[in-house]
Order: structure tokens, then sequence, then C-alpha cells
């Protein structure tokens, strides 16, 4: 283990020292290629120039012995001569290519120019300022670059004396546009500047290089420079060069800071020559991100290629150790390579598609052994012989059109038909015709498949969807009787429903029958008392006696009917029919058949009233059944409150439905029985008391009625004290024209 360590510990040594010296190798390395490539292209740029300003050099001197020039100069100069010489120079300067073209007079005042027919025209302007006159006015060639004081562009100057008679008359100028060169340098990781002798950048790929210098100038060179009004106003800043490290070939290397790009600082590498015959200095720079990422790359590669060879040398080891296994492996990959290669001959030779190659001309020219099996004959017997004739039932044209050497569409279109064989069987196929090019030879290749089982099997499926299809009629014969069963189903379960409905109802009706047979035994025993005391009186010829017991029979009898009118009502059946039902009718009808039971106990009932009278859609008596079941349940449940109370209100939500609550005070409902109090036959009552189907039926109801039925336990603060019990919550579509 220990051994590991160490060589793992001398490896990684290795390869440290090993990328140091090649950063440091591959660095100067790629520096001095990349220097030897930007000095070859400045040299190139160099010349461009060079040769640019060369073209227009001999230009002023051509020009200044021309007499139009000349006669313009002479104190004795007229309009004409003016004009002369003004077109003269605009002719002069569009053939040329030239930006301006301007004859100068000794005192420097422009008399002519080839832009005198613009609203910037140089007639009129002194320029003795340039050194450009300055030079030319002593008798020598002037060349010069500044900014125009008129145009404010660019632009590099020739002058030359106008001499007649050995007298300088004035001085002629020339204006080069420098724009094509600036636009002509476009190459990748290099920038290109050109600068005057005082190293100030006119001329840069880079637009924010343009009017800074290589150096900080010295106030009396900027005071120089502002006073030949070269640059205009432009502040002339030096570049933010923090670091300059000579190198090989008269080359730097530069650090500047670039907040422009967004980085801190950026290396240069640069090289300045000098344009012949002039004062300008043309300088390259080479951005050394890609000697960075060259240097990464050499770094990467070596060290690849360093672990390359410790896994080599691993795998070497590691191989010497389990020779002995992979000799045995090696066996037996070959013993199993070698039977693979017999299966895969083997079904080459025996593959279920017959293959057939013919040449231009549609003759055979080889056959597999399928297809020889398919035809019942031997690749002897057909080789040279048309294919076609062994074939029935296919379209010639089709078939000539896909053995044709012109056809352009390399798409294969499967074609199906029947051959002969030589016995005389005759088997439907299925093929296609391929190209197939074999020593620049072009040849066709026939895929024949034999679709005899797929015909019997297509024949049988038909069989078996004629057969399918009768099925499908019987089944929907069947089905449509067992849709009439179940119709007539339903209806017998909806008459089921209301009947059990009713049963309810009667048996609400039963538990009501023991108040109102003891409501209804008081009357009848008055009743009969006043009958007796009536025949006395009767007797005794006491008319008004008998007309007042007769008045109390009439009374008594009157309230026995209103005992029995909600048995009556509660008894009858409902009609099954939606209706709009008014929330106010709803109320009345309860308060109605709940009258001889609050009449008799201690439950006070607060149904609130609603601020506008609701219809809802529905069923009339069937939401009288519900409200008395939950209203009945709630009494019961109070039966054993000191001060029973049930709050009913309702309300109208936001989605336009009803929502009625009936709210008691009482014990409330079990948690395990909120989950099934509306099963069927659950109930929490004594034995005698309920079927425990009330709150089931009702939750069928208010689902046939499009609403919706809850129960569940509430707690709320009311007048300071807190109250508690079961709320039963009911929702109801309303019709919508009631509360429009």
């Amino acid at each position: 283990m220990f051994k590991r360590s160490m060589i793992t510990v001398f490896l990684l040594i290795g390869l440290v020292v090993g990328l140091s010296l090649v950063s440091e190798y591959s660095q100067k390395n790629v520096i001095s290629q990349l220097q030897q490539r930007t000095h070859a292209d400045l040299n190139r740029y160099i010349l461009t120039m060079r040769q640019k300003l060369a073209r227009f050099r001999d230009i002023p001197q051509l020009l200044s012995s021309h007499p139009d020039l000349i006669r313009a100069l002479r104190e004795s100069a007229n309009s004409n001569d003016i004009i002369r010489a003004n077109k003269y120079l605009a002719q002069v300067n569009q053939v040329l290519g030239t930006r301006d073209t301007y004859l100068m007079s000794a005192n420097g005042m422009t008399v002519s120019a080839s832009n005198w027919q613009s609203n910037k025209s140089f007639i009129g302007l002194n320029f003795n300022f340039r050194p450009y006159f300055t030079k030319a006015m002593s008798g020598v060639l002037g060349q010069y670059f500044a900014l125009g004081t008129t145009s404010k562009k660019r632009g590099f100057y020739y002058s030359y004396p106008v001499v007649h008679r050995g007298k300088t008359l004035g001085v002629i100028v020339v204006k080069i546009d420098l724009n094509e060169i600036e636009q002509d340098w476009n190459e990748r990781d290099i920038e290109l500047i050109v600068s005057d002798e005082d190293g100030v950048i006119f001329i840069s790929t880079r637009e924010d290089w343009k009017f800074r210098t290589l150096k900080s100038l010295h106030h009396q060179d900027l005071a120089r420079i502002k006073a030949s009004k070269r640059y205009s106003d432009i502040d002339l800043v030096p570049l933010r060069i923090t670091q300059s490290i000579p190198g090989e070939h008269n080359s730097q290397v530069i650090t500047m800071r670039e907040p422009n790009l967004g980085k801190s600082k950026q290396q240069y590498l640069i090289q300045h020559g000098v344009v012949g015959n002039s004062d300008l200095n043309v300088s390259i720079l080479a951005d050394l991100e890609s000697v960075q990422r060259q240097v990464l790359a050499n770094m990467l590669y070596v060290g690849t290629v360093y672990v390359a060879i410790v896994l080599l040398v691993m795998v070497i080891i590691a191989k010497r150790r389990i020779n002995k296994q992979r000799a045995l492996f090696e066996h037996r990959e070959l013993q199993a390579l070698e039977s693979s290669e017999g299966r895969v001959k083997a079904i080459l030779n025996n593959t279920w598609a017959g293959l057939i190659t013919l040449d231009t001309g549609g003759h055979i020219e080889s056959m597999n052994v399928t297809a020889q099996k398919l035809f019942n004959y031997t690749e002897d017997q057909l080789c040279g012989q048309l294919f076609y004739p062994l074939l029935q039932d296919v379209d010639e044209d089709l078939y000539l059109s896909q053995i044709d050497p012109k056809r352009l569409d390399s798409g294969e279109t499967l074609i199906e038909g029947r051959i002969n064989c030589s016995n005389g069987e005759i088997l439907p196929v299925e093929f296609v015709v391929g190209k197939m090019r074999q020593s620049e030879a072009l040849h066709f290749l026939v895929t024949v498949h034999d679709i005899t089982e797929r015909k019997q099997y297509e024949d049988q499926l038909d069989q078996s969807r004629r057969l399918l299809e009768s099925r499908v009629e019987q089944r929907t014969a069947e089905l449509t009787m067992a849709n009439e069963r179940l119709l007539q189903e339903v209806k017998q379960q909806s008459h089921t429903q209301n009947e059990l409905i009713q049963t309810a109802k009667l048996a609400v009706i039963g538990q009501m029958s023991a108040g109102i047979n003891h409501e209804l035994n008081q009357p009848l025993m008055a009743i009969r008392g006043y009958a007796d005391n009536a025949r006395k009186f009767l007797e005794l010829n006491k008319v008004q006696n008998i007309d007042n017991n007769l008045v109390e029979i009439a009374q008594l009898t009157e309230r026995m009917a209103k005992i029995l009118h909600p048995l009556k009502e509660f008894s009858r059946k409902s009609s099954g029919q939606q209706q709009t039902v008014s929330l106010t009718t709803l109320r009345s009808g309860v308060m109605a058949i709940l009258y001889p039971e609050l009449e008799k106990s201690k439950v006070t009932l607060d149904w609130l009233a609603p601020f506008k009278d609701v219809e809802v859609m529905g069923d009339l008596l069937r939401l009288e059944q519900v409200m008395v079941n939950l209203i009945a349940n709630a009494m019961q449940a109070l039966s054993e409150n000191t001060q029973p109370s049930i709050k009913v209100s309702q309300i109208v939500t936001c989605d336009k439905q009803l929502e009625i609550r009936v709210r008691d005070n009482g014990p409330g409902i079990g948690e395990a029985e909120l989950a099934q109090i509306f099963e069927p036959f659950f109930t929490t009552k004594q034995e005698g008391l309920g079927l425990g189907l009330g709150l089931s039926i009702s939750q069928r109801i208010i689902e046939d009625l499009s609403g919706s039925i809850s129960a569940e336990n509430y707690q709320s603060e009311e007048q300071g004290e807190l109250v508690s019990g079961a709320q039963f919550t009911l929702l109801l579509p309303i019709n919508e024209h009631s509360i429009g």
C-alpha cells in the first residue's frame, strides 16, 4: 500500500514539472510564431498603405503646371479664370477619386476648389497654418495627415508649389480619403493602428482607440498640435498601457486596461513599421489570449499524453498479470466467433427473401438459394434469361420503369404479382427493384418475398371480418333488448324509490300520530260533553245555551282540522316534476306541518326571513319533506336540552345558489357518525324512533334536484356566549329570473 502511494506521488510530481516546462516552452514558441506571422502581416499592410499613398503622390506636381490653375493665381485673374479652374479641379477630383482638390494663393487663401458648388466650399478660407502649405511654399512636396477644419473628415494631404517663370504663385493640394484602408483591415484577434510622428492614432480597427496616443505627450507638443488645428478640438488622451516588456525582433508585450470590454487588463504583442516616403507609423497588435489558449491546449495535450502513457504502462503491467486468463478468454472468443460466422453464413444462404441480380436489360445474372427454391429453377437454368416472362399479373410499364437506368428517383416501389415455377405452380409474391453499383457498373437487385401465407391469412381475416360483423349485428340486437330491459328496471327502481320516500313519510306520520291522538282526545271529550249538555238544554228549552254549546263544538272541530291538516299534507305523493318553488311558500308549508309538534315542544324555532323572496328549481312537496326531516331530527336531538333552539337561515351565494342552513344547539354529531350519517338504515336514535332512512332519502332528493347536502359540527360566539351543535347545509340552484 505504501509503495503504491509513493508511486502515485512521484507520478504527480512528474506531471506538475512536465506541465511547467511545457507551459514555458509553448509560450515562447507560440509567441515567436505569432511574432513572425504578425510581422509578415505588418509588412503587407505597410505595402498596401504605401501603394495607396503612392498613387496620389505625384498628382499635385502634375497639376501645378496646368495653365488654368496658373491663370487663376495671377493678379490679373478674372471670374472666368476662377470658374475654369474650379471646373477643372472638380473634374480631376471625380476622375482620380480623391476627397478634395483645391488651389491656394501665396498667402494661404483658397482661390479655387473642387467643392466650389458645395455649402462647405473651401474658397475664401485661409489654410496657411497647415504644415503642408508651409512646406510646399518652400519649394518641395508637402505631405500631412489631419482632420479637415471644415469637413471634420480624416484625410491625407499632398501639396506642391505652383511656379510660373521662377515665381511661386501658390500651392495645389490634394486630399485623400483613408476610410477604404481602414475598412479593408479586418482580422480576427488582430488590431491595426496608424499614427503620426507624434504617436497620435488616426486610423484604427478599434473605434475607441481613434485619436488616442501611444504615449503621454509633452505640453509643448500638445500646444503645437493644437495650433496647427490638426485634430480640431479633440482631447488627445493616451491609451491605458500599464506595462511594456521588450520582445524579440523589435516587438513588445504590452498590458492594457480596457474597461470598455469589461476586462481589467488585456495583453497584446505589438510591432511597429514606418510607411516609406511619409511620417506615418503602422502598428499591429496581436491579442495574446490566443497564445494562452494555445499554451493551455498544449498543456492539456501533454497532460493527456502523460496520463495516457501512465495508464498504458499500468495496462501493460496488468495485462502481463492476466495473460493466461486472457489467452483462455481469446480462445473461447475465437471459438464463439467461428460459430457465429457459421451461423451468419447459414442465415445468408437460407434467408427467406429471394435475391436476384439483373443487368440493365433485365436479364438474370445471379440468384441466391432461396430464389432458386422459390422458382424451382437452378441458377444455371435462368442465368441470362429475361426476368419479366417469369411474372404474371404485373404491369409491364411499371416493371420497365423500375429497371430503367435513367430512373432519377431513389425510392423503391413494392410490386405485387405472381410467378411461374418450373413445376407449373403459380405463387403469389411481392418484390422491389433497387439500384446496385458494382465495379462502376449498374445492376438491379430484385428482392422477392413469397406471400402465400399472407394471402391465406388475408382470406382468413376477411372471413373473420364477415363473421365478426355478423356477431356484432347479433350482439347489437342483444344489447338493444338488454337496454330496453334496463330502462324498464330503471323505471321500476324510480317507482320503488318514490315508494320508499312515501314509506319514510308514513314512518314520520307514525311518529306524529301519537301526538295527534293525544291532541284529538281532549277536543273529542269536550265535544261529547257539550253535546250531552245541549240535549239537556233542549229538554229545558234553553235555546241560548244550546247555541253557545254548538259554537264551542264548531271551534273544537276547527282545531281538530288544523291538527289533521299537516298529516294530510305530509302524506301526499309528489308529482316528481321540476318547478319553481318560492322560499316563502316552502317556509309556510314546513311551519304548517310542524305546527302540532312545535305547540307541545319547548324548542324555539327561529326561521330567519329572507331579505327577498327567492325561487329555486325543485319540487315543493319533496323540499318540504327534506326540511321537515331535518328540523324534526334537530328537535329529537334537543330532547334533553334545557334551552333548545333551532335556527334556519338562507343566503344567495356568489355562484347563484341558495344556501339553507339548519343549525341546533344540541350535543352535535360524533366524528365517526359524520362519515356514515347519510347511509341508508344508519340511525343514532333509540329503537322504535326511526328507520335510518330520513337523511339518506333527503340526500337522494336534493341530488335529484341538482343540489347538495352536507353535515358538520359548528362552534361560534353569539352574544358573548360560546354556542355549538350540529349544522346541515343545503345548496339548491336558483331560478335566475327571480334575482334578475
